[in-house]
C-alpha cells in the first residue's frame, strides 16, 4: 500500500479551497522581501519576537511589537488600513501565528511570513543589527546562490 495514497488526495475542488485560503493566510520571506524592495504601500511588517532577539537582527523597516504588547500596542503602531504581516523565528516557532491570531482579533488585516526570520537570513536576504546591515550568503538548500528568484 502507498503511503501517499493511505488517505486519499482532496477533490481538486477541495484542493483549491485549501490552497487558496493558506495563501489569503501566508506569505513567505521572498515575495515580502520583493514588496519591501519595492516599497508597496500599506504593508506593516511586524517582529513579535523579545527585545533580546530583535537586537539580534530584524528585517529592515520591520516593526518590533511583541506578541505579548499586541493588544495593548498595536493601534500606536500600526494604522488600522495597513495589511500586517507577522513573523517569528522560523518554522519550528508558532510565535508568528500567535501574533497574526492577536492582530486578527484586533481587526487588521494579517499574513504571517512563514519560514520566519531563519528563512529570510537563509536565502541571503538583508538584516539589521546593532552593529548596522548585514548579508550572509544564501543557503543553497533554501534559495539559488546566484541570486535570482527562484521561480516559483
Amino acid at each position: 500500500m502507498s503511503a501517499v495514497l493511505f488517505t486519499a488526495p482532496a477533490r481538486p475542488d477541495e484542493a483549491v479551497a485549501h490552497f487558496a485560503a493558506r495563501l489569503a493566510f501566508e506569505t513567505d520571506v521572498s515575495d515580502v522581501h520583493a514588496d519591501l524592495e519595492s516599497g508597496v504601500p500599506g504593508l506593516i511588517v511586524v517582529d513579535s519576537r523579545s527585545v533580546e532577539s530583535w537586537e539580534q537582527g530584524h528585517l529592515p523597516g520591520a516593526v518590533h511589537l511583541p506578541t505579548a504588547q499586541i493588544a495593548e500596542r498595536a493601534h500606536l503602531v500600526v494604522p488600522r488600513d495597513a495589511v500586517v504581516v507577522t513573523y517569528c523565528w522560523g518554522p519550528g516557532c508558532n510565535g508568528a501565528t500567535r501574533a497574526a491570531l492577536a492582530f486578527a482579533r484586533l481587526g487588521y488585516q494579517v499574513k504571517e511570513m512563514i519560514g520566519g526570520y531563519e528563512y529570510w537570513v537563509r536565502e541571503g536576504f538583508a538584516v539589521q543589527t546593532a552593529a548596522g546591515r548585514l548579508v550572509r550568503a544564501a543557503d543553497p538548500l533554501t534559495a539559488p546562490v546566484s541570486g535570482a528568484a527562484c521561480g516559483c
